[in-house]
């Protein structure tokens, strides 16, 4: 069980590292193109090209991170679910001793 708990712990810091990281870089690139947009001086072709760039950016990396999340949320499920019916089986079939082998036919 103590090991179920620590390795939770891990995933909610991977979690929440990795949220805190995006969320970082989301707004360091919104910083960037505000001030890039503040220094144009109303070039308007520029600007549009600016935001549309921040914009992607940071679309791109927050969907990068949710569907890397999601991936990983739905691979860690499966192996969890395949843990829980392997036991199931193997509690559903009783154990066989080496004295048993003769009696089943």
């Amino acid at each position: 069980m103590a090991k179920a708990v620590q390795g939770d712990g891990v995933e909610l810091a991977r979690a929440r590292y990795g949220l805190l990281a995006v969320v970082s870089s989301n707004l360091a690139i919104a910083v960037v193109a505000l001030v890039g947009v503040w220094q144009l001086d109303g070039d308007t072709s520029v600007v549009v090209g600016v935001l549309t760039a921040a914009f992607t950016a940071v679309s791109s990396m927050t969907t990068a991170y949710l569907g890397i999340k999601a991936v990983s949320n739905t691979a860690k499920s499966i192996v969890l679910d395949e843990n829980r019916r392997r036991r199931e089986a193997e509690a559903a079939v009783p154990a066989q001793g080496p004295g048993d082998a003769s009696r089943v036919s």
